[in-house]
């Protein structure tokens, strides 16, 4: 069974690579039973939306 400390690491992984179908398997049934990891998992794919929408923001404004 994979803890916290696994599954918050494999979370931000997640942003620079694939995961595999194991660790994919492993992190969704951790979240499934962990609201701190699910909370860090949206906080984490919020920050990224973020991020992306920031930077087309900033292409956007350099382009005018």
């Amino acid at each position: 069974m994979m803890n916290c400390k696994q599954a918050t690491r494999l979370l931000s992984e997640r942003m620079e690579r694939t995961l595999t179908t194991k660790e994919k398997l492993a992190l969704r049934l951790h979240t499934s039973m962990c609201s701190s990891c699910r909370r860090f998992g949206n906080q984490m794919d919020d920050i990224r939306l973020l991020s992306k929408r920031y930077m087309s923001a900033e292409l956007k404004d350099k382009e005018e």
